[in-house]
């Protein structure tokens, strides 16, 4: 069966035989619901870090270095010896469960008791002694529970979203079928941000219910609530993997079942490295996967420290990144069903890849120079407008992080993973851990380090600004790079692959 098989509205819109269902639709499903995951807890990591007692947007890059590459790390090494001794099916579930175990407890024992649990005193003598570039590492201290919260939902992404439903999807579904499917799944993952910014919205604003058996405040109960929809909606996952096993569509899906027991692929954290190092292929993917982080971290520091002067307090502050994520979610939807799948098939793999970092080139610029000139520029236009010049620049902010996380979510994301099919399967269970599980994170921690050297320097986030903008036109243009010599290598390797008629719609 082809795209032929479709009228061109059906092509366009849902391209999807009526026996593909049973299998399209529940993995749909799982990713919808691990996205809107994503996107609460996204909302709900910031609000908690950045509005935290004595923190702001300086601890962020403190976090993504300090916190959350050791995490990964461990996580990588977690993954790498548990996929040596459990099955894949099993192992989805033993992650999934060890998360949701983590914000049980997060919900009903870490956070009530966080005045216990949070070393304040010790902390406030660091602050005293210790330059004010350190502020942003004293608070990953001070607030460690919340430090953990952060953690987690990062590692949600990468090890939930990325490694282990796009490491299934890619498993189970065949090159061909790839360009029909994960356009939709685009816009299904897209579409949860719509949802998931309104569940923000309704939570911050929830009222103290004194009849509520946990919290002490709103703000406390809110995130109690958080927390228990992100375990109900994981366990639904769970129900809907378990599903298409039982069913013979997962993993145990009769195309996939080789004829003879294959050779046992088992390595360590280390020897999964030195293979990433030997592909020039996969390290180009690393090398995207790297600047794209840098390039986002860059940006994000300056804007959360415009949007915490603007909201101080965690209700204020998730509600207004509920807003945002519903408006990502509407533009990467739109973006998703109506430009990602059917860009990809027109134009090809290396003009779809080079979109992306051309949308953060363009408003990354826009954005920082109406941070430069706000003094003179945005003090006027905000007048005019009635409103203040931090409204206005939170607002231009916002606006460039809603069209850098749309073609994120769709034609980064899809040419991602596109990349990854026509590998062997050595290549892509072993490369894209490794690519995903830390590529992502030494990218982030690159942009932090950056950030990090420059509080130490200047002091704060403002005076720094400057500066981070001049660096972000060097790694999106490494980004560029690198996206162009790997549509070079996904010609060459497409040319080679049994698979080769169906990968000619990609190929630049």
């Amino acid at each position: 069966m082809s795209d032929s098989d479709f009228g061109k509205l059906r092509t366009f819109l849902w391209p999807i035989h009526r026996s593909e269902l049973k299998q399209f639709v529940p993995m749909l499903v799982v990713f919808f619901l691990i996205c809107f995951n994503y996107n609460l807890l996204r909302a709900a990591k910031d609000a908690l870090v950045v509005t935290a007692p004595k923190s702001g947007a300086e601890v962020i890059p403190y976090l993504k270095v300090w916190a959350i590459v050791p995490a990964a790390f461990l996580m990588t090494f977690i993954f790498t010896r548990l996929s040596n001794k459990l099955s894949r099916e099993n192992l989805f579930y033993v992650l999934f469960s060890i998360f949701l175990l983590f914000f049980l407890l997060f919900a009903f024992v870490l956070y009530p008791f966080r005045d216990y649990l949070h070393p304040t005193t010790t902390a406030d003598w660091c602050q005293a002694h210790l330059p004010l570039g350190c502020k942003g590492l004293i608070a990953v201290f001070r607030n460690w529970t919340f430090t953990l919260f952060y953690i987690m939902s990062e590692m949600w992404s990468t090890i939930i979203m990325t490694v282990l439903f796009w490491g299934f999807a890619n498993e189970v579904t065949s090159v061909k079928d790839a360009t029909r499917f994960y356009g939709l799944f685009g816009v299904g993952a897209n579409f949860s941000g719509i949802f998931s910014g309104q569940m923000s919205m309704a939570i911050s604003s929830h009222a103290y219910n004194p009849s509520l058996p946990f919290g002490r405040d709103s703000w406390g109960q809110a995130v109690v609530i958080l927390c228990l929809i992100v375990i109900f909606t994981g366990i639904a996952c769970m129900a809907l993997f378990r599903y298409l096993h039982t069913k013979g569509l997962g993993y145990n899906s009769l195309p996939h079942i080789p004829k003879k027991k294959p050779t046992s692929i088992k390595m360590g954290m280390r020897k999964n490295f030195a293979f990433l190092s030997k592909s020039k292929y996969l390290l180009l993917i690393a090398l995207i996967v790297v600047t794209y982080n840098i390039s986002e971290n860059l940006i994000e520091v300056v804007w959360k420290d415009q949007v915490r002067q603007l909201y101080p307090n965690p209700e204020e502050f998730n509600a207004y990144m509920g807003k945002v994520l519903t408006a990502i979610g509407i533009i990467a939807t739109s973006a998703a069903l109506f430009v990602s799948g059917n860009v990809i098939r027109q134009f090809g793999w290396t003009v779809s890849a080079l979109i992306p970092p051309a949308i953060i080139l363009l408003t990354g610029t826009c954005f920082f120079s109406y941070l430069l000139f706000k003094l003179s520029f945005l003090s006027s236009m905000a007048l005019f407008l009635g409103c203040t010049p931090l409204a206005l620049g939170v607002f231009f902010g916002s606006l460039q992080n809603c069209l850098a996380r749309a073609s994120k979510y769709t034609l980064f994301d899809a040419t991602k993973e596109l990349a990854f099919v026509p590998l062997s399967l050595e290549s892509k269970l072993k490369g894209k851990a490794a690519i995903d599980g830390v590529g992502s994170r030494l990218g982030k921690s690159g942009g932090s380090l950056i950030h990090q050297s420059l509080l130490l320097l200047f002091g704060t986030v403002a005076l720094s600004t400057p500066v981070v903008g001049v660096l972000l036109l060097f790694s999106v243009g490494g980004w560029i790079l690198a996206v162009k010599a790997l549509g070079r290598e996904f010609y060459t390797l497409s040319e080679q692959s049994p698979a080769a008629e169906t990968l000619k719609p990609l190929i630049p």
